[in-house]
């Protein structure tokens, strides 16, 4: 049982691995899957399984493999970087405030526990500051690294799996 995330020509949705074998894997959802045909099985470490959908009920969908895989390295899901959550590439606009000043940004990616934002003001790192856009609960995090435009934010309070799932998922239908 893990995480990964499912992607689809619709955007990309987070789900629970529940079984696997050589030939399928069975995915705990959130949501109601896509129409999309084409989709994929990313899973923490960066593997991508280009998969199709075989049935879906009660929350679970069993998949097919395009083609067999081998199911011990599909299980010790082996990467050189320490495992974390999957983060979802879902372009957001929002207004970000911070020290009594708002500006425009552009969420990048989102994890239960942070963000990647684009922004053209300047954000110290340890500042902390409030996200808000539509869809987006109000949310405060903090600023733990920048490159250029780009800053990476810790959230003081995290999504739970399913909270994240079902977000993504209402933010993702309703873009245009």
């Amino acid at each position: 049982i893990r995480t990964a995330k499912l992607v689809s020509e619709s955007g990309e949705y987070l789900c629970v691995i529940r079984d696997v074998s050589s030939t399928g894997v069975r995915l705990r959802l959130f949501y109601d899957l896509p129409a999309d045909t084409r989709m994929a099985l990313e899973l923490a470490n960066g593997e991508i399984y280009f998969i199709e959908r075989v049935w879906e009920r009660d929350s679970h969908a069993g998949f097919r493999f395009a083609a067999p895989i081998d199911v011990e390295a599909f299980i010790a899901e082996v990467s050189p970087f320490p495992r974390r959550q999957p983060r979802l590439r879902i372009t957001i606009p929002v207004v970000l405030i911070g020290e009594s000043q708002a500006s425009v940004a552009t969420v990048r990616d989102i994890s239960t526990q942070g963000a990647r934002i684009e922004t053209q003001r300047y954000l110290a790192i340890g500042q902390k500051v409030r996200l808000e856009g539509d869809g987006l609960p109000a949310t405060v995090a903090k600023v733990c690294w920048r490159s250029g435009a780009d800053y990476g934010l810790v959230f003081e309070q995290v999504y739970q799996l399913e909270q994240l799932a079902v977000l993504a998922d209402q933010l993702q239908r309703a873009a245009p």
